[in-house]
């Protein structure tokens, strides 16, 4: 073999190396291309990951915020409607307990007296009641008496409880004006079963 064949021979062994490396080199740099590639795209989706749960932290915080709000506006206006029904409530009680205070220097008070004794009769449904009532209210409640079961026996088509006046052991008299005290005029009392009704 000539020098000019080695050499020949030389440049075709160099060119087929050069060749096989760049082959080479061409396949590491694709597959670190796509190796790149798949890294990127994991990274990317594991921050999309990351942000979702941050945003959905977020979300939950600003719904369980805005529930609290709710529940704290809504408890606001509950106590506000309570208040206000209180009020009223206090309004109407204080407003009743002037009227009762004064009803019994009132014209009308026999005719109250006589018509709640005839509904505690009709309650009772007892044949024989006692009446207990204020020393101040005995008379009073003597002439009523009487009107009250004929009020009775035609109200309701029947024969009206036998009445007794208890005339010892009186209720107590009624609170002064401003007292916030509950009073009892006169309590109707059942023989058989001592069942109490009464206007307070």
């Amino acid at each position: 073999m000539n020098e000019m064949e080695v050499v020949k021979q030389v440049d075709q062994m160099v060119r087929f190396i050069k060749q096989e490396a760049e082959e080479k080199a061409n396949e590491i740099m694709v597959s670190a291309e796509e190796e790149f590639n798949i890294e990127k795209l994991q990274m990317i989706e594991a921050e999309k990951q990351k942000i979702k749960k941050e945003y959905e932290r977020k979300e939950s915080q600003v719904e369980v915020k805005k529930k609290i709000e709710y529940s704290k506006k809504l408890n606001e206006m509950r106590l506000k409607v309570l208040t206000a029904k209180q009020e009223s409530l206090d309004q109407i009680y204080s407003s009743a307990q002037k009227e009762l205070q004064g009803a019994s220097s009132k014209g009308n008070y026999g005719e109250m007296i006589k018509l709640l004794i005839v509904q505690a009769m009709h309650k009772l449904r007892e044949p024989t009641v006692v009446l207990k009532c204020r020393k101040e209210d005995v008379s009073a409640c003597e002439k009523q008496m009487e009107p009250a079961r004929k009020l009775f026996a035609e109200k309701h088509k029947m024969e009206a409880p036998t009445i007794t006046l208890d005339r010892k052991n009186f209720l107590l008299p009624g609170p002064k004006p401003g007292s916030d005290a509950v009073f009892w005029y006169w309590i109707l009392i059942p023989l058989s079963a001592l069942l109490l009704s009464g206007n307070s």
